[in-house]
């Protein structure tokens, strides 16, 4: 929080709150250690288990309110899956609504006092992020063998203007992995930044109430922002699916 140093003025670290720590000890982190980010994705899986397992498992024709959330999310998904990636790309649902239910219940739960929000970590969403274009990449090779590299070559642009779109499409096709995971942990960061920035301004008395209706407002945005950038993710994916399944431009 803020607070007064002599000579100093105010000071604050909005940032402290993305550092990763050990929950046992206070030696250095390795790979087998326990951290807040290891408790927080483990509470993640957790929720969604209860909404999409243990909310469903007395399904009935009128369902409950964990019922409810859990098929709205399922058609939801279903539903934009269809509408992008075609009737093809169906069959790969189960892992375009895992990506979906992992990264909105990661943002959701960031949102929580004393949490730790482990989308806004690269390490997370680059992963993430990889796993889709591995998975994409090896899929269009998969079924349409060196057809797939036609992704590339825009046969409906002018012969000479080919060559170029082609070098600038290759470019964009690798960097797919890096913008994909930097937009969902930019802005999971930058919004929670700001919170902590404006609750440091609240422990002023003079300014307080313009921090609490500002971080009230912040907050209110980035209970949509959490959802935004999951369905982001999730829709960009489909994109890519699409691609993989019909290269052709």
């Amino acid at each position: 929080m803020a607070k007064e140093e002599a000579g100093n003025g105010l000071v604050f670290h909005p940032m402290d709150q993305f550092e990763i720590k050990t929950l046992f000890g206070d030696g250095p982190i390795h790979w087998y250690s326990f951290t807040n980010a290891t408790l927080w994705m483990g509470l993640t899986l957790l929720a969604i288990f209860a909404l999409l397992v243990v909310g469903t498992s007395r399904r009935a024709m009128i369902p409950n309110r964990m019922q409810s959330v859990g098929e709205l999310a399922y058609g939801f998904i279903y539903r934009m899956i269809e509408d992008v990636a075609g009737k093809d790309g169906v069959r790969y649902f189960p892992h375009i609504m895992t990506l979906f239910m992992f990264i909105v219940f990661s943002n959701f739960l960031g949102l929580l006092p004393m949490a730790f929000t482990t989308t806004s970590h690269i390490a997370v969403t680059g992963v993430l992020a990889m796993g889709v274009f591995l998975s994409v990449t090896i899929l269009g090779f998969v079924k349409h063998g060196f057809g797939f590299l036609s992704v590339f070559w825009i046969s409906s642009a002018p012969l000479a203007l080919r060559p170029i779109l082609a070098l600038i499409e290759v470019i964009s096709y690798f960097v797919r992995p890096l913008s994909h995971s930097i937009r969902l942990a930019g802005n999971m960061m930058a919004g929670h930044a700001v919170i902590k920035v404006f609750a440091a301004f609240a422990a002023v008395l003079a300014i307080s109430p313009f921090a609490i209706v500002a971080i009230t407002a912040i907050y209110a945005l980035e209970v949509l922002v959490a959802f935004i950038q999951a369905y982001v993710f999730a829709i960009l994916t489909c994109v890519y699916l699409k691609d993989a399944l019909h290269p052709h431009h």
